[in-house]
């Protein structure tokens, strides 16, 4: 397996890339991991791997690149940092990651490695929205889509991310915890509903027992390792059915 790190122009400046992918000479099929909301670390440098190892062109993209080069260590993050956190979690957009999806995609045309045709995403806590987002702003491109225990994704803003859904191709995995203090009780309703009527092809499922971070296996008592690994389960065979 290969990796590599790359540089991608967008509309703000260049954004540091992780990519790993199988190694050989056939292009792979494309997926995009974007990030939670402590960034870029080796757990998500892992977690591409693994995707990599299962066949695919995975690109993680540091989406806080607008600010310098922000890393945070969660075993020893402390409160002041935890501000810091959320603050650059809130300093996103879903126009901001729309504009640096459409850099990715247009950067993906000088990576001989990366197979054209559709492609997956998959992203986590805060990036759930960005996935409801791309999926339904990109749908020539993404025709697998996963949200674990994803935020924002319902709200009463303009640009609410759920109010794409009839643009939306292809599939889509919502994973919710059980006990989140981050996803309204209205999220899982709407979502359902809204997804139904626009009659996209889609699941929803809450994890009994979990709480929000239950996919990270460094996150520590959150973790739920049978949940996390039915997730990437469902993921794959996602992956296998609309992208290959």
């Amino acid at each position: 397996m290969g990796e590599k790190i790359i540089q991608i122009q967008t509309a703000d400046g260049e954004m540091e890339t992780f990519v790993a992918y199988p190694e050989g000479s056939d292009a792979s099929p494309v997926v995009v991991l974007y990030m939670d909301a402590p960034g870029i670390r080796e757990e998500l440098y892992e977690f591409a791997r693994r995707i990599a190892a299962q066949g695919y062109y995975c690109l993680l993209p540091d989406l806080y690149y607008r600010a310098g080069r922000i890393r945070f260590d969660l075993a020893k993050m402390t409160a002041e940092e935890g501000k810091e956190m959320f603050g650059h979690m809130r300093s996103l957009s879903n126009a901001k990651i729309l504009s640096d999806t459409k850099g990715l995609l247009e950067a993906l045309n000088s990576e001989p490695l990366a197979a054209n045709g559709p492609k997956g995403c998959l992203g986590y806590c805060m990036s759930g929205q960005y996935i409801m987002s791309v999926a339904g702003t990109f749908p020539e491109d993404f025709r697998a889509s996963i949200s674990c225990y994803g935020v924002g994704i319902v709200s009463d803003k303009p640009d609410t991310p759920h109010r794409l859904a009839g643009n939306v191709r292809g599939e889509m995995f919502f994973a919710f915890a059980e006990t989140d203090e981050y996803v309204a009780d209205d999220v899982i309703p709407v979502l359902e509903k809204t997804l139904e009527e626009e009659g996209v092809a889609f699941e929803i499922k809450t994890y009994p027992g979990t709480h929000h971070g239950f996919c990270f296996p460094e996150r520590g008592a959150p973790y739920n390792k049978d949940a996390a690994e039915d997730v990437w389960r469902r993921t794959f065979e996602m992956f296998d059915r609309q992208l290959r």
